[in-house]
């Protein structure tokens, strides 16, 4: 708009005080104000009011910000609407804790960094703190920030925030790192019971870097199971197994966790060699309970998948006989809807959908499998009518293999749901269906066809190896859930093994009384009776001490006969009572924090024995055919970067969670 012929107009009317920022002139029959600061045009007739040139002013770039609260008053901020920022008491903000996302760090008074309006502000550091939380929770990538538009989002939303460097939201997630890292720390320094680690293998889909997780499980003082990252760190796959045994227990001694070791859980195919190396290095300092009997537990979910593997590598053959049989279906209107006639025709009774699976997802593999055996009479009728195009069908020996196997998958579904069931499961619910499992793999290692005993045989090995590493820890955690106690082993072993039964029972039984012994001896219960028992003797008459209380020694009296009669345990009180009723809604942690006070060592047993992670597979991937991996946008960070991050995300949910 040329402006040379237009005129100042000096206004009494012009009572607002955004005139001082702004030249109302008229050029014709239009009126137009003029910034002062950084000259742009805007609307100057009386009709539009003035809380565009308000706004304007907030973003101004050429104008300082002190001062701008003036030109909002309560009345004019409830009429038009005008951007509201948050308020902070200065005072309160002194001593408070700033907090982030439910989180709380300490205050920083960084004058440069804060930019205030008056009685309003935006707390520049906080807003930083905030967008590394951002980045953290949801896996975005660092260089988000100098995106072009994020910047214009940011700008656009908040005008006074100072946009920030890929290399400064870095430092603020490794401070976030740092500071929560420390409430960790206090967290496992306050533990009532023992930690358990999970071990997990991760890669990166860019290249074949592989990074060595390590997760703490436990129980906290409210009998709630909880999970925290520990480590994230680069491994070299090529490493000698004494290597990746040196990385662990470091990570270990960086936490100061290896005196409350509880026990440690690996993926089944972990070599033996590692988890020795670790075990042995412990137990020199006596930190293990029942000399490292319970430390080496296998991921109950890994070994069904595993299984699950071999059932489905078996059936490899009559797999890909399925795929073209439901893709020559559905190659057509014409096809399906011949073949959904046949299958009226049939009376089939499935209302199932024939789908090609997903090959990354094994149970995919068992639904596709499981609804075209329901529909095998139709795809026989359509074979009938067209053998030229469905020559690929299954013979029918081998429609009853797949019928026989996919049973099996059947049951590895159910048991792997019920296992992730709950994001954090208990390990006294895994010894039922374990069992289960065992007694069908001795059921159908006596098929009569060798192609199904062989099978079963081959999944038999693997399970054998399970049990025997983990069979104690599981019949354990069953005994001590109060539904079951010792009957749960009564009832399966005698399926199991017959005649060897009670001698087996007795070994599990040998090693609960071992467990609960190491238990009864760093009791603080027991430390307080004996602290007690000093305390009565120094009063006894003639100890030159107060012997006021005549009955001090009747009760040391009382004691030394108790022992002599043998009064029954937290353990023996446990067993003799009834068992408790079974129901869909029972806790056995809630039980535990209930019961406490009556078996006050028995249920310090139970917080470390129930902890265990019997399983570590999330639940999202529990069906997965491969391995874990990194976000692609994280992967090609500094790896300690890497960790930071992918540590904080764990910490920062399980707190939201919370």
């Amino acid at each position: 708009m040329d402006m040379s012929d237009a005129v100042i107009v000096n206004s009494s009317r012009l009572k607002s005080i955004v005139w001082n920022d702004f030249d109302r002139v008229k050029k014709g029959d239009t009126f137009v104000a003029i910034c002062r600061h950084c000259k742009k045009k805007l609307s100057g007739s009386s009709t539009s009011g003035t809380s565009h040139l308000r706004n304007h002013l907030i973003r101004c770039q050429r104008r300082s910000n002190h001062g701008v609260a003036q030109y909002f008053s309560a009345k004019d901020k409830k009429k038009e609407g005008s951007l509201a920022l948050v308020t902070i008491d200065q005072e309160q903000k002194n001593d408070e804790v700033l907090s982030i996302v439910n989180l709380r760090y300490e205050q920083e008074q960084i004058k440069s960094e804060h930019v205030a309006i008056g009685s309003n502000s935006l707390d520049q550091r906080r807003s930083q703190f905030d967008l590394a939380c951002m980045i953290i929770l949801h896996n975005y990538p660092l260089a988000m920030v100098e995106h072009v538009g994020f910047k214009i989002f940011v700008r656009n939303l908040q005008p006074l925030f100072e946009l920030v460097t890929r290399n400064k939201v870095e430092a603020d997630c490794m401070e976030i790192y740092a500071k929560e890292k420390q409430k960790v720390y206090e967290i496992f320094d306050k533990l009532p019971g023992k930690i358990s680690v999970s071990a997990d293998v991760w890669t990166a889909s860019e290249d074949d870097a592989a990074y060595l997780s390590l997760a703490a499980h436990y129980i906290d003082e409210n009998w709630q199971l909880k999970k925290k990252n520990l480590n994230f760190v680069t491994i070299d796959p090529s490493y000698a197994e004494d290597m990746h045994s040196e990385v662990i227990m470091n990570c270990l001694m960086d936490w100061d966790i290896d005196r409350k070791l509880f026990s440690m859980i690996f993926d089944s195919f972990t070599s033996d060699n590692i988890v020795e190396r670790i075990r042995d290095r412990l137990s020199q300092n006596r930190f293990l309970h029942c000399n490292g009997q319970l430390f080496d537990v296998r991921c109950a979910v890994d070994l069904l998948n595993r299984m699950a593997h071999d059932a489905l590598e078996t059936l490899c053959e009559i797999t890909q006989k399925i795929r073209e049989s439901i893709r020559y279906v559905k190659s057509s209107e014409a096809t399906q809807a011949t073949f959904n006639e046949l299958a009226d025709e049939v009376q089939v009774e499935t209302k199932k959908c024939l789908c090609i699976d997903n090959p990354l997802k094994w149970n995919s593999t068992y639904l596709m499998l499981e609804a075209a055996s329901e529909y095998r009479k139709v795809f026989s009728c359509l074979r009938d009518r067209d053998p030229v195009n469905m020559k690929f069908l299954l013979s029918d020996p081998e429609w009853d293999r797949l019928i026989t196997v996919t049973s099996f998958l059947k049951l590895f579904v159910e048991v792997t749901n019920v296992f992730t069931r709950s994001k954090y499961p208990t390990a006294n619910i895994f010894f039922p269906e374990i069992c289960d499992i065992h007694l069908q793999l001795i059921e159908w290692c006596k098929n009569p066809d060798e192609y199904i005993s062989s099978l079963a045989l081959k999944m038999r090995k693997k399970f054998e190896e399970y049990w025997y590493k983990c069979s104690s820890g599981l019949a354990v955690a069953a005994m001590l859930d109060p539904r079951f106690k010792m009957k749960l082993l009564e009832y399966y072993y005698p399926q199991l093994y017959g005649d060897s039964a009670t001698e087996l029972i007795d070994d599990v039984f040998e090693c609960i009384k071992s467990l609960y012994n190491e238990h009864s001896m760093v009791s603080p219960l027991a430390s307080s009776i004996d602290q007690g028992l000093d305390w009565q003797a120094s009063g006894i008459p003639g100890s030159g001490k107060d012997s006021r209380d005549r009955l001090m020694g009747f009760d040391k009296f009382l004691h030394e006969t108790s022992q002599a009669e043998g009064s029954s345990s937290d353990l023996d009180k446990y067993l003799e009572e009834p068992l408790f009723p079974r129901n869909v809604d029972f806790n056995v942690l809630n039980w535990w924090k209930v019961h406490t006070p009556r078996y006050p060592i028995l249920s310090m047993m139970a917080r470390n024995i129930l902890g265990i992670p019997i399983s570590k597979v999330a639940a999202e991937s529990r069906f997965d055919t491969g391995g874990r991996m990194l976000n692609h946008n994280w992967s090609s960070l500094p790896p300690t970067t890497i960790q930071a991050l992918m540590c904080s995300q764990d910490w920062i949910r399980s707190e939201l969670e919370s």
